[in-house]
């Protein structure tokens, strides 16, 4: 029997600023309902840093969660999967977190730890002001990235 791939869920975004810290939004409530998702670990990863590569390296699978500009109405949540992840991150529409998870991704593709399976689950911002709230239609948006997540392992799983 295969062994089970295991999935890293990374929260991405600054929390005093608005919908910018979305993405940790969202990892905290799946932290709070699917702490014991077998083979998931959800991280806060907060603006991202070289130090995450480690535990991206120890992981199959990779979700992101980030504010991403897509140019829908604030809110609307949007899941790339892999290639088409890949080329929203070098195209001209990209997460606010852009360079630091680009780099992040190469850091992983040049030491042979790139997942297979990777996607971003993107929440359009309204407000990237200071505030530690996300602005309404981002926080109604919250639970829909959740679904979108664990829809992606649960598929995964059975793939």
């Amino acid at each position: 029997m295969n062994k089970q791939k295991t999935t890293l869920v990374l929260g991405v975004g600054n929390t005093l600023l608005t919908d910018e810290g979305v993405g940790v939004h969202v990892v905290n409530r799946l932290q709070e309902q699917f702490a014991e998702k077998p083979g998931t670990t959800f991280v806060d990863g907060g603006t991202l840093s070289f130090s995450l590569a480690g535990l991206l390296a120890e992981h199959d699978q990779l979700i992101v969660v980030d504010a991403a500009r897509t140019g829908n109405s604030p809110g609307s949540v949007v899941c790339y999967e892999g290639s088409d992840m890949d080329r929203y991150l070098t195209g001209d529409r990209q997460s606010v977190h852009e360079v630091g998870l680009t780099d992040l991704l190469d850091i992983a593709r040049l030491s042979d730890h790139y997942p297979e399976r990777r996607a971003l689950v993107g929440i359009e911002p309204e407000n990237l002001d200071w505030g530690e709230q996300p602005s309404a239609p981002v926080a109604q948006a919250v639970p829909v990235a959740v679904s979108q997540v664990i829809g992606l392992i649960d598929r995964w799983a059975e793939e």
